[in-house]
Protein backbone atom coordinates (compact mmCIF):
# COMPACT_ATOMS: atom_id res chain seq x y z
CA UNK A 1 0.00 0.00 0.00
CA UNK A 2 1.23 3.54 -0.46
CA UNK A 3 2.82 5.06 2.21
CA UNK A 4 3.55 8.92 1.73
CA UNK A 5 1.54 11.32 -0.58
CA UNK A 6 3.13 13.11 -2.79
CA UNK A 7 3.31 16.80 -2.03
CA UNK A 8 4.16 17.61 -5.55
CA UNK A 9 6.63 20.24 -4.28
CA UNK A 10 10.16 20.37 -4.86
CA UNK A 11 12.48 18.31 -6.99
CA UNK A 12 11.60 15.54 -7.86
CA UNK A 13 14.65 13.67 -10.59
CA UNK A 14 13.71 11.05 -13.14
CA UNK A 15 15.66 8.82 -11.88
CA UNK A 16 18.15 5.83 -14.32
CA UNK A 17 17.67 2.52 -14.35
CA UNK A 18 21.40 1.08 -13.22
CA UNK A 19 22.94 -1.90 -16.37
CA UNK A 20 25.03 -4.36 -15.48
CA UNK A 21 28.02 -4.77 -18.12
CA UNK A 22 25.95 -7.67 -19.65
CA UNK A 23 23.32 -5.53 -19.99
CA UNK A 24 20.89 -6.68 -17.24
CA UNK A 25 18.91 -4.73 -14.74
CA UNK A 26 21.90 -3.71 -11.86
CA UNK A 27 19.64 -3.74 -8.89
CA UNK A 28 21.80 -2.79 -6.07
CA UNK A 29 23.13 -0.18 -8.33
CA UNK A 30 19.97 1.38 -9.05
CA UNK A 31 19.20 1.44 -5.13
CA UNK A 32 23.06 3.06 -4.89
CA UNK A 33 21.97 5.73 -7.59
CA UNK A 34 18.06 6.82 -5.60
CA UNK A 35 19.26 6.45 -2.24
CA UNK A 36 22.01 9.21 -3.06
CA UNK A 37 19.64 11.42 -4.12
CA UNK A 38 17.62 11.02 -1.20
CA UNK A 39 20.08 11.31 0.78
CA UNK A 40 21.42 14.87 -1.22
CA UNK A 41 17.79 16.28 -0.36
CA UNK A 42 15.44 15.98 -3.03
CA UNK A 43 11.60 15.76 -1.86
CA UNK A 44 10.48 12.52 -4.11
CA UNK A 45 11.36 10.25 -7.21
CA UNK A 46 10.37 9.18 -10.36
CA UNK A 47 11.03 5.83 -10.99
CA UNK A 48 10.87 3.95 -14.36
CA UNK A 49 10.48 7.56 -16.32
CA UNK A 50 12.13 8.62 -19.54
CA UNK A 51 15.27 8.50 -17.83
CA UNK A 52 14.63 5.36 -16.13
CA UNK A 53 14.35 3.53 -19.48
CA UNK A 54 10.80 2.13 -19.01
CA UNK A 55 10.37 0.77 -22.42
CA UNK A 56 13.81 -0.65 -22.78
CA UNK A 57 12.31 -3.05 -19.91
CA UNK A 58 11.04 -6.27 -19.49
CA UNK A 59 7.32 -6.57 -17.59
CA UNK A 60 9.22 -8.55 -14.81
CA UNK A 61 12.16 -6.31 -14.74
CA UNK A 62 9.62 -3.27 -14.32
CA UNK A 63 8.42 -4.68 -11.11
CA UNK A 64 11.93 -5.75 -9.67
CA UNK A 65 13.24 -2.11 -10.10
CA UNK A 66 10.00 -0.86 -8.38
CA UNK A 67 10.50 -3.19 -5.68
CA UNK A 68 14.08 -2.47 -5.37
CA UNK A 69 12.80 1.22 -5.13
CA UNK A 70 10.30 0.36 -2.46
CA UNK A 71 12.80 -1.34 -0.11
CA UNK A 72 16.25 1.16 -0.59
CA UNK A 73 13.65 4.73 -0.01
CA UNK A 74 10.39 3.64 0.56
CA UNK A 75 8.88 5.62 3.22
CA UNK A 76 11.65 8.69 2.90
CA UNK A 77 10.20 10.48 -0.28
CA UNK A 78 7.54 9.31 -2.26
CA UNK A 79 8.07 7.41 -5.00
CA UNK A 80 6.10 7.81 -8.19
CA UNK A 81 6.38 5.74 -11.51
CA UNK A 82 6.07 6.30 -15.34
CA UNK A 83 3.15 3.85 -16.89
CA UNK A 84 4.12 3.47 -20.35
CA UNK A 85 2.66 0.71 -22.27
CA UNK A 86 1.64 -0.33 -25.53
CA UNK A 87 -2.18 -0.80 -24.41
CA UNK A 88 -3.95 0.64 -21.94
CA UNK A 89 -4.94 -3.08 -20.38
CA UNK A 90 -1.35 -3.69 -19.84
CA UNK A 91 -1.14 -0.04 -18.49
CA UNK A 92 -3.68 -0.84 -16.10
CA UNK A 93 -2.36 -3.73 -14.53
CA UNK A 94 1.12 -2.40 -14.13
CA UNK A 95 -0.64 0.80 -12.38
CA UNK A 96 -2.35 -2.01 -10.13
CA UNK A 97 0.80 -3.84 -9.66
CA UNK A 98 2.88 -0.54 -8.77
CA UNK A 99 0.13 -0.12 -6.04
CA UNK A 100 0.49 -3.23 -4.45
CA UNK A 101 4.37 -3.19 -4.63
CA UNK A 102 3.94 0.11 -2.99
CA UNK A 103 4.69 3.17 -5.03
CA UNK A 104 3.08 6.52 -3.70
CA UNK A 105 2.29 7.74 -7.26
CA UNK A 106 1.46 7.13 -11.01
CA UNK A 107 3.20 9.36 -13.74
CA UNK A 108 0.88 8.27 -16.55
CA UNK A 109 1.59 8.65 -20.21
CA UNK A 110 0.29 8.41 -23.65
CA UNK A 111 0.35 4.98 -25.12
CA UNK A 112 3.38 4.11 -26.93
CA UNK A 113 3.60 4.18 -30.45
CA UNK A 114 0.41 4.43 -31.69
CA UNK A 115 -0.80 8.43 -31.83
CA UNK A 116 -4.19 8.49 -30.32
CA UNK A 117 -7.08 11.09 -30.91
CA UNK A 118 -8.39 13.04 -28.11
CA UNK A 119 -11.56 10.50 -27.48
CA UNK A 120 -8.64 7.57 -27.19
CA UNK A 121 -6.82 9.82 -25.23
CA UNK A 122 -9.27 10.51 -23.03
CA UNK A 123 -10.33 6.92 -22.56
CA UNK A 124 -6.50 5.70 -21.97
CA UNK A 125 -6.04 8.72 -19.02
CA UNK A 126 -9.49 7.29 -17.11
CA UNK A 127 -9.38 4.12 -17.57
CA UNK A 128 -5.14 3.77 -16.08
CA UNK A 129 -6.55 5.86 -13.41
CA UNK A 130 -9.53 3.93 -12.33
CA UNK A 131 -7.63 0.78 -12.23
CA UNK A 132 -5.98 1.83 -8.52
CA UNK A 133 -6.43 4.40 -5.94
CA UNK A 134 -3.14 6.05 -6.80
CA UNK A 135 -2.70 10.11 -7.31
CA UNK A 136 -2.05 10.21 -11.11
CA UNK A 137 0.06 12.82 -12.93
CA UNK A 138 -0.41 13.30 -16.47
CA UNK A 139 2.60 13.61 -18.54
CA UNK A 140 2.39 16.16 -21.37
CA UNK A 141 5.35 16.05 -23.94
CA UNK A 142 3.94 16.79 -27.21
CA UNK A 143 7.34 16.69 -28.90
CA UNK A 144 8.53 12.91 -27.56
CA UNK A 145 5.04 11.58 -27.77
CA UNK A 146 3.26 13.52 -30.90
CA UNK A 147 0.43 13.99 -28.82
CA UNK A 148 -0.94 16.87 -26.71
CA UNK A 149 -2.83 17.00 -23.69
CA UNK A 150 -5.55 19.34 -24.84
CA UNK A 151 -8.09 21.39 -22.96
CA UNK A 152 -10.92 18.90 -24.16
CA UNK A 153 -8.96 16.40 -23.00
CA UNK A 154 -7.97 18.02 -19.61
CA UNK A 155 -12.05 19.00 -19.16
CA UNK A 156 -13.46 15.67 -19.46
CA UNK A 157 -10.80 14.21 -16.27
CA UNK A 158 -11.82 16.99 -14.17
CA UNK A 159 -14.67 14.27 -12.60
CA UNK A 160 -11.79 11.76 -12.20
CA UNK A 161 -10.66 13.01 -8.84
CA UNK A 162 -7.35 10.63 -8.19
CA UNK A 163 -5.72 12.53 -11.62
CA UNK A 164 -4.63 15.29 -9.38
CA UNK A 165 -1.95 16.97 -11.80
CA UNK A 166 -0.07 17.72 -14.90
CA UNK A 167 4.13 17.22 -15.35
CA UNK A 168 3.93 19.37 -18.83
CA UNK A 169 7.14 19.24 -20.60
CA UNK A 170 5.63 21.40 -23.60
CA UNK A 171 8.29 23.59 -24.51
CA UNK A 172 6.08 26.69 -24.47
CA UNK A 173 6.03 27.96 -21.05
CA UNK A 174 3.02 30.00 -22.12
CA UNK A 175 1.19 26.77 -21.40
CA UNK A 176 1.47 27.40 -17.66
CA UNK A 177 -0.39 30.48 -17.74
CA UNK A 178 -3.13 29.12 -20.13
CA UNK A 179 -3.86 26.08 -17.92
CA UNK A 180 -3.77 27.61 -14.70
CA UNK A 181 -5.90 30.36 -16.11
CA UNK A 182 -8.64 27.69 -17.51
CA UNK A 183 -8.46 25.14 -14.53
CA UNK A 184 -7.35 27.21 -10.99
CA UNK A 185 -5.78 24.88 -9.07
CA UNK A 186 -7.93 21.75 -10.40
CA UNK A 187 -4.70 20.38 -11.81
CA UNK A 188 -1.49 21.05 -9.71
CA UNK A 189 1.62 21.90 -12.12
CA UNK A 190 4.95 20.45 -12.42
CA UNK A 191 7.85 21.82 -14.72
CA UNK A 192 8.80 18.71 -16.60
CA UNK A 193 10.99 20.12 -19.18
CA UNK A 194 14.81 21.52 -17.38
CA UNK A 195 15.52 24.06 -19.28
CA UNK A 196 12.14 26.08 -18.97
CA UNK A 197 11.70 24.54 -15.46
CA UNK A 198 12.78 28.21 -13.71
CA UNK A 199 10.00 30.20 -15.97
CA UNK A 200 7.49 27.15 -15.04
CA UNK A 201 8.48 27.85 -11.53
CA UNK A 202 7.55 31.51 -11.92
CA UNK A 203 4.67 30.81 -13.52
CA UNK A 204 3.10 28.59 -11.20
CA UNK A 205 4.41 25.18 -11.23
CA UNK A 206 4.77 23.92 -7.69
CA UNK A 207 7.35 21.44 -8.14
CA UNK A 208 9.79 20.52 -10.67
CA UNK A 209 10.52 16.50 -12.57
CA UNK A 210 14.29 16.84 -13.49
CA UNK A 211 16.54 15.09 -15.57
CA UNK A 212 20.09 16.71 -15.00
CA UNK A 213 19.34 16.32 -11.17
CA UNK A 214 20.46 12.99 -11.44
CA UNK A 215 24.50 14.36 -11.47
CA UNK A 216 23.80 17.40 -9.78
CA UNK A 217 21.03 17.31 -6.89
CA UNK A 218 22.52 19.33 -4.53
CA UNK A 219 22.35 22.20 -7.03
CA UNK A 220 18.79 21.30 -8.53
CA UNK A 221 17.38 21.34 -4.35
CA UNK A 222 19.12 24.66 -3.99
CA UNK A 223 17.62 26.24 -7.25
CA UNK A 224 14.10 25.55 -6.08
CA UNK A 225 14.62 26.62 -2.42
CA UNK A 226 16.24 29.06 -3.39
CA UNK A 227 12.83 30.41 -5.35
CA UNK A 228 10.69 29.11 -2.71
CA UNK A 229 12.07 31.64 0.01
CA UNK A 230 11.88 34.03 -2.56
CA UNK A 231 15.33 34.63 -3.02
CA UNK A 232 15.36 35.06 -6.81
CA UNK A 233 18.93 36.02 -7.77
CA UNK A 234 19.93 33.34 -6.24
CA UNK A 235 17.60 30.99 -8.05
CA UNK A 236 19.18 32.86 -11.60
CA UNK A 237 22.17 32.42 -10.56
CA UNK A 238 22.18 28.73 -10.25
CA UNK A 239 19.85 28.62 -13.25
CA UNK A 240 21.76 30.14 -15.49
CA UNK A 241 25.39 28.35 -14.21
CA UNK A 242 23.01 24.88 -14.67
CA UNK A 243 21.47 26.14 -18.11
CA UNK A 244 24.25 24.71 -20.47
CA UNK A 245 23.42 21.01 -19.20
CA UNK A 246 19.75 21.50 -18.88
CA UNK A 247 19.13 21.91 -22.46
CA UNK A 248 20.96 18.52 -22.16
CA UNK A 249 17.05 17.82 -21.35
CA UNK A 250 15.34 19.20 -24.49
CA UNK A 251 17.63 16.40 -27.15
CA UNK A 252 16.80 13.33 -28.15
CA UNK A 253 19.96 11.63 -26.05
CA UNK A 254 18.72 13.11 -23.01
CA UNK A 255 19.21 9.71 -21.68
CA UNK A 256 22.71 9.14 -22.30
CA UNK A 257 23.67 12.17 -21.67
CA UNK A 258 22.03 12.39 -18.51
CA UNK A 259 24.21 8.95 -18.01
CA UNK A 260 26.76 10.03 -19.08
CA UNK A 261 26.77 13.07 -16.39
CA UNK A 262 26.18 10.98 -13.01
CA UNK A 263 29.40 8.83 -13.98
CA UNK A 264 31.39 11.70 -14.91
CA UNK A 265 30.23 12.93 -11.23
CA UNK A 266 30.55 9.19 -9.59
CA UNK A 267 27.06 8.46 -9.14
CA UNK A 268 26.13 5.67 -11.84
CA UNK A 269 27.33 4.23 -14.83
CA UNK A 270 26.26 5.62 -19.04
CA UNK A 271 25.31 1.99 -19.91
CA UNK A 272 22.39 2.00 -21.54
CA UNK A 273 19.86 -1.05 -23.34
CA UNK A 274 19.78 -1.12 -27.04
CA UNK A 275 18.36 0.26 -29.11
CA UNK A 276 20.02 3.49 -27.24
CA UNK A 277 24.13 3.13 -27.05
CA UNK A 278 26.39 5.42 -25.32
CA UNK A 279 27.48 8.80 -26.30
CA UNK A 280 30.59 8.71 -29.10
CA UNK A 281 32.96 11.15 -31.43
CA UNK A 282 32.21 14.42 -31.36
CA UNK A 283 28.94 14.44 -29.35
CA UNK A 284 30.46 12.65 -26.36
CA UNK A 285 33.51 15.41 -26.14
CA UNK A 286 30.99 17.94 -26.41
CA UNK A 287 29.28 16.17 -23.45
CA UNK A 288 32.21 15.52 -21.52
CA UNK A 289 33.35 19.17 -21.33
CA UNK A 290 30.02 20.51 -20.27
CA UNK A 291 29.84 18.72 -17.64
CA UNK A 292 33.17 18.89 -16.35
CA UNK A 293 32.83 22.65 -16.74
CA UNK A 294 29.96 22.53 -14.42
CA UNK A 295 31.24 20.63 -12.36
CA UNK A 296 34.45 22.91 -11.99
CA UNK A 297 32.25 26.47 -11.97
CA UNK A 298 30.05 24.89 -9.13
CA UNK A 299 28.35 27.78 -7.19
CA UNK A 300 28.27 27.95 -3.49
CA UNK A 301 25.63 27.71 -2.51
CA UNK A 302 23.18 29.42 0.12
CA UNK A 303 21.84 27.17 3.05
CA UNK A 304 18.02 28.17 4.53
CA UNK A 305 18.03 29.22 7.69
CA UNK A 306 16.68 26.37 10.09
CA UNK A 307 13.83 28.83 11.01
Amino acid sequence: MSSLSPTWTGVYPAATTQFATDGSVDVEGTQKVLTALVEDGVDGLIILGTCGENNSLTPQEKRTVLRAAVEAVGGRVPLITGVSEFTTDRASEYARDAEAIGLDALMVLPAMVYVPTAEELYVHFKTVAEASALPVMLYNNPPAYRVSIGFDTLDRLIPVKNVVAVKESAPDPRRFTDLINRYGDRYILMAGLDDVALEGLFLGATGWVSGLTSAFPKESVALVAAFQRGEFEEARRIYRWFMPLLHLDAEHDLVQSIKLAEQIMGRGSERVRLPRMPLAGARRDEVIAMVEKAAATRPALQVANAA
